[in-house]
């Protein structure tokens, strides 16, 4: 067997579908989409999902079982799931869900820079953003009712929507006290303030050592 193509959220949601029945890729992006995992995995676009099971098909976790024609539709390949993929779909799945993986999300970066706007100007993005969350929240909740009460969904089929409902509503929390700081003056700051600071900790040398002379090149 070829060296099995790393974890990630599609090749791992191609491999649980798969083990319910063979697919071909219409119908494991339809079901995708209909048991709501497209909140969770991308399949915007359907050459990933066509590169995902290509690399699958590789490393032998999947297998062609059959490729048909009717007059309906073009040829289609179905898909099945090979031993290997199940034994490889467990152990993804038990590393994903025991293991947090240092990820790097872009809100959390730009946070780490909104020093570089005034407080009022950070007020207004963060207050959009937080409106944006509110609405989200909102699509979570009647996401989580219609899949209870309209389609009869388990409640194990929907956790990753309760997490997510989780998420959102922590973020929202979270930001509306920074917007409740921002707008009552408790946290604030000054350009200068910054700049001095900056270059203060900049020419602080580490325990233990001198301050070398600054190159000529970068003074």
């Amino acid at each position: 067997m070829s060296t099995p193509p790393r974890s990630s959220p599609l090749a791992l949601t191609v491999l649980a579908l798969l083990h319910f029945q063979p697919l071909h890729p219409y119908g494991i992006q339809r079901l995708i989409k209909q048991w709501g995992k497209d909140q969770v995995v991308n399949v915007g676009q359907r050459a990933s999902l066509y590169r995902t099971i290509d690399r699958l098909l590789a490393a032998d976790l999947v297998t062609v079982r059959e490729t048909g024609r009717d007059q309906q539709y073009p040829e289609r390949t179905v898909y099945e799931l090979t031993d290997a993929g199940r034994s490889a779909m467990r152990v993804w799945l038990e590393e994903m869900l025991a293991a947090p993986k240092q990820e790097f999300p872009q809100f959390p970066a730009a946070l780490s820079f909104v020093l570089m706007l005034a407080p009022q100007e950070a007020l207004d993005v963060l207050e959009q953003r937080a409106a944006v969350l509110a609405r989200t929240l909102d699509a979570h909740d009647r996401s989580l009712a219609e899949q209870r009460e309209v389609h009869g969904l388990p409640r194990v089929t929907r956790l990753e929507d309760e997490y997510l409902r989780a998420m959102t509503a922590a973020e929202l929390d979270w930001i509306r006290g920074v917007t409740d700081d921002l707008r009552s003056g408790r946290l604030s700051w000054t350009f200068e303030e910054l700049t001095a600071f900056a270059r203060s900790t900049g020419q602080q040398a580490p325990a233990g050592r001198t301050p070398s002379k600054p190159d000529a090149d970068l003074r």
